[in-house]
């Protein structure tokens, strides 16, 4: 049983705008309490259980084209690949995508997604973490203000200080998430005998890939949080050494509970909406060219 074909351009990017946006906006509390867990401060110091909205300015300013231009690049790039290097038959009536179409679609979407992800992230942890009071526009405003001291190179560099970690983050993630997501899909067909995009399976399948990808990358993602919440520009090498030579290995799985708890939860939202939404548009698409085919 083969796969379904891949939605459209606009659609991918309609229904990853929404999927992101979702998402965030749901889960935000607990992603505040992940990145609190994981500050250099400490919880406490950065907020604890106070404030768990603060920075929601900057996610949704960052969501939508995040997760759009994530999900356009992913779709865009598994179908180059699917008519460049076809799936391999399986049995007579079923083709298998290799799993290395989605690691690499994956990964170009992540890093596309990075562009509009990383700014918007530093200045969400750091309204997060409770600096600049706790307000995403006073954190943003603070990096632009020093435009008269670093120049443009510098307030740059600035908004995406981390970018380097969050690469190194986001790619063993979905090389492990999104195969995982794709091959519990078509599993579930294969066992269902049929062709079409199951809402619910998706969902849940979006969890249970999430919540293992979190777990096992949560060490990569307090790197990240750190870099980005460091009051000087610091190297994730020098970031990781100090922690090593402070505390030891348990601050890289500070926020750990959280983190699991909110992809696993966002993959089942995250990936569910998707479907539902990709789902809608093509019955929609469809039902829209039978109609002018008719006339």
């Amino acid at each position: 049983m083969s796969e379904p074909p891949p939605p459209p351009f606009n659609t991918a990017l309609l229904s990853g705008a929404l999927a992101g946006t979702t998402v965030d906006l749901l889960l935000f509390p607990l992603d505040t309490l992940k990145t609190r867990l994981q500050s250099p401060t400490g919880f406490f110091s950065s907020g604890g259980f106070r404030g768990i909205y603060r920075g929601i300015g900057s996610c949704l300013v960052g969501s939508a084209p995040g997760a759009a231009f994530f999900f356009s690049t992913y779709e865009h790039t598994k179908s180059f690949l699917s008519h460049n290097f076809p799936p391999l038959p399986t049995s007579p009536n079923q083709t298998s995508t290799p799993a290395y179409h989605h690691m690499l679609s994956a990964s170009l979407g992540e890093i596309a997604a990075c562009a509009v992800r990383v700014p918007t992230e530093v200045v969400k942890q750091r309204a997060q973490a409770g600096h600049h009071n706790g307000s995403s526009a006073q954190a943003f405003r603070h990096i632009i203000a020093q435009y008269s001291t670093i120049g443009l190179p510098g307030v740059w560099k600035e908004l995406y200080r981390g970018w380097t970690i969050t690469i190194i983050r986001e790619v063993p993630f979905t090389v492990l998430q999104f195969p995982l997501w794709e091959g519990l899909k078509s599993w579930g067909r294969a066992r269902k005998q049929r062709t079409g995009r199951g809402l619910f399976e998706s969902a849940l399948y979006g969890s249970v890939a999430g919540g293992f990808a979190a777990a096992v990358t949560t060490p990569l993602d307090v790197l990240k949080t750190r870099v980005m919440l460091s009051t000087e520009k610091q190297s994730m090498f020098k970031v990781m050494t100090d922690i090593l030579r402070e505390n030891g290995i348990r601050p890289f799985f500070a926020g750990i509970g959280p983190r699991v708890m909110w992809i696993s939860i966002g993959g089942a939202i995250f990936l569910g909406s998707y479907q539902w939404a990709v789902n809608t548009l093509s019955v929609g698409g469809e039902k829209k060219r039978g109609e002018e085919s008719v006339l």
